[in-house]
C-alpha cells in the first residue's frame, strides 16, 4: 500500500474529528476525567499537526499512544521531548508478499521523560544524561571508575566530536551510579536493536529517529540502561519501561514493532531481572498498575486485518464501557 492510498484511507476521519466526536470524547473523559479533555485534544492535535506523516497513522494507535502518555502524565509535545508517537507502519501477508496496510503510530519515551519519571518518584536527588567530547573523559572499563574534564567554552564544546555519552544518578540515599558508553557502542546497539534504522542506512532513508536525532536517542538508551539496571523502579516507571516502543493495543497491551521478538524480549528480560521490587508509597501510580514485584512479559499478537470502521467503532477497547 503507498503513502497516497494509506493518506487516503485516513482522511475519512482527521484526528480532530476524530477527537472532537461525541463518542470519542465520552470515553475520553472516562480515562482522564472531564476537565482535561479540551487540553489532552489540544495537544494531541497539535503533535499530529507538525507530523504529516503521524497524520496517516490510525486514529486509534494515535489515542491509545497519547493516552499512555497522559496516564504518566508526559507531554507529547516534539519540543519537549518527554514522549513521541512515531509513526510505523503496519505489515501483513496479502497474497504471498508483505504489504503494508495501515500506519500505526508507536509510543516512545524521551530520555527527558525518563528524567521526570525518576525525579517524580521521590527517590533520586539529581540524575545527569550527557554527550561527551573528545579529550574530556577517562574510562577504566575494569574498575568503571571515571574522571571527567570538560570543556568549558560552550561554543568549543559545541563544535567538539562526540565520542561517547555519560549518565548519573545520585539518589537521597547517597548512592551513586555513573556509566559512560562509547559512540560505536550506542551505534552497533542501535543497528541491532531497530530495524528502521537499519532500513534508513541501507536504503539512505530519513525515517528512523537514530537518523534524525541519534544524539537523543543515545541519551535515552543510556539512561535507561541506567535505570533499569541500577535504579529504584516506581510502578509507573517500570510501566513505562514496558511499553516504551510499543503500540498501544486496543485492549492496552503493548506490541513492539521495530524488531519485535528482539525487543519484546529485551524489555522483559531487563524488568524481571532488574527492576526494583520495593513499594514506594511516596510514588505517584496510575490507576489499575501491576504489582511491581511481578513484572509480566508483553505477548505479541498476529495482526488482524482492521474492518471498516465508524469513529464510535475505532474507539480502543480498553475505554469502551
Amino acid at each position: 500500500m503507498s503513502n497516497t492510498q494509506l493518506a487516503t484511507q485516513n482522511q475519512k476521519t482527521g484526528i480532530a474529528s476524530y477527537l472532537g466526536s461525541d463518542a470519542v470524547k465520552n470515553n475520553i473523559a472516562g480515562v482522564i476525567g472531564e476537565k482535561n479533555i479540551t487540553r489532552f485534544i489540544s495537544s494531541v492535535v497539535s503533535a499530529v499537526q507538525v507530523n504529516p506523516t503521524l497524520a496517516q497513522c490510525t486514529n486509534s494507535s494515535i489515542l491509545s499512544a497519547a493516552l499512555q502518555g497522559e496516564a504518566l502524565q508526559l507531554a507529547p509535545s516534539p519540543q519537549l521531548g518527554q514522549f513521541y508517537m512515531v509513526p510505523y507502519d503496519k505489515k501483513e501477508k496479502v497474497n504471498g508478499k508483505w504489504q503494508v496496510v495501515a500506519k500505526e503510530a508507536q509510543f516512545q519515551i524521551g530520555w527527558k521523560g525518563y528524567v521526570q519519571l525518576a525525579i517524580r518518584s521521590g527517590e533520586y536527588e539529581k540524575i545527569v544524561v550527557n554527550e561527551i567530547k573528545k579529550g574530556e573523559i577517562e574510562y577504566n572499563p575494569i574498575t568503571e571508575d571515571i574522571a571527567t574534564h570538560p570543556i568549558m567554552e560552550p561554543e568549543e564544546r559545541e563544535k567538539a566530536e562526540t565520542v561517547g555519552y555519560y549518565a548519573m544518578f545520585k539518589l537521597h540515599s547517597g548512592y551513586k551510579k555513573e556509566i559512560f558508553s562509547p559512540k560505536a557502542a550506542i551505534l552497533a546497539h542501535a543497528k541491532k536493536y531497530s530495524q528502521a534504522y537499519r532500513t534508513d542506512l541501507n536504503k539512505g532513508y530519513q525515517n528512523s529517529k537514530w537518523t534524525t536525532d541519534f544524539d537523543a536517542m543515545a541519551k535515552k538508551t543510556l539512561i535507561r540502561q541506567l535505570i533499569g539496571k541500577w535504579g529504584p523502579m516506581s510502578v509507573e516507571m517500570q510501566q513505562a519501561y514496558e511499553k516504551d516502543m510499543s503500540v498501544i493495543d486496543e485492549d492496552g497491551s503493548a506490541r513492539y514493532v521495530d524488531n519485535a521478538v528482539d525487543v519484546e524480549m529485551q524489555v522483559a528480560e531487563d524488568i524481571e531481572t532488574h527492576a526494583n521490587t520495593v513499594d514506594f508509597e511516596e510514588a505517584e501510580v496510575v490507576e489499575n498498575p501491576k504489582p511491581a514485584d511481578q513484572p509480566k512479559s508483553v505477548k505479541v499478537e498476529p495482526p488482524k486485518p482492521e474492518p471498516e470502521q465508524t469513529a464510535e467503532d475505532d474507539i480502543p477497547a480498553f475505554m469502551r464501557g
